[in-house]
């Protein structure tokens, strides 16, 4: 388990460009909708690399830019709390869709999701850091966008997308945001005797810490 909760990022980027290759390898004979979802999954897994990998920091921007931490490297996020919210949302929330293409709510719900990444890192992350990016900011411009904008195209085009698909999916998109994300993560989760704690690497990615203290000074 330990283990797993260091590396899952790494894991999920291998599995990210696994998904690419399937998709390379049989586009043609895959679906426009699950084609979108495939890359929308394979996205929230390089979305992820991106904050805690390369060039990494997410820790470190959780609990000491956004949350002000006297012990960042296990409070009020830690390294196994990171993992289960995020290993959850990108394996049900992005997966389920490629498998059940057509049920339009389903797949809705990732994509709005992404859209929502905008206000997370654009304008409080940004803000905080008085800076025109973070990590994880990459992959929301340069990929959730393009994909979700697409695919909002495609199923209003096509008659594909009813009024009850997007009362289902907003509600599902809302859901996820506070009880998985903000319930689970924030408020369940939290521990200052955990034994999940984030390691010198994690927490000194992108040097976090040391542009904060700039920021003050």
């Amino acid at each position: 388990m330990r283990l797993f909760c260091r590396h899952w990022y790494n894991i999920g980027l291998m599995v990210a460009i696994g998904a690419v290759a399937y998709l390379a390898i049989f586009w043609g004979q895959l679906d426009m909708l699950v084609r979108l979802q495939l890359m929308s999954f394979a996205t929230i897994l390089i979305h992820q690399f991106e904050e805690y990998g390369f060039p990494g920091g997410e820790p470190a921007i959780m609990n000491i830019v956004l949350q002000n931490s006297k012990i960042p490297d296990r409070y009020p996020l830690n390294q196994f709390s990171a993992m289960l919210t995020n290993v959850s949302a990108a394996y049900t929330c992005y997966l389920l869709p490629v498998f059940f293409p057509n049920i339009i709510w389903l797949g809705l719900m990732p994509m709005l999701f992404g859209f929502s990444q905008f206000i997370v890192h654009v304008i409080i992350t940004n803000k905080k850091m008085k800076s025109l990016y973070n990590p994880g900011l990459g992959a929301v411009v340069l990929l959730h966008y393009p994909i979700g904008i697409y695919y909002i195209y495609y199923i209003v085009s096509n008659d594909l997308v009813k009024s009850s698909d997007w009362i289902i999916a907003i509600i599902y998109t809302i859901a996820i945001a506070v009880l998985l994300v903000g319930g689970l993560t924030y408020k369940i989760m939290p521990n200052k005797n955990t034994k999940y704690i984030f390691d010198k690497v994690e927490m000194g990615r992108f040097h976090v810490k040391e542009k904060r203290d700039r920021l003050i000074k």
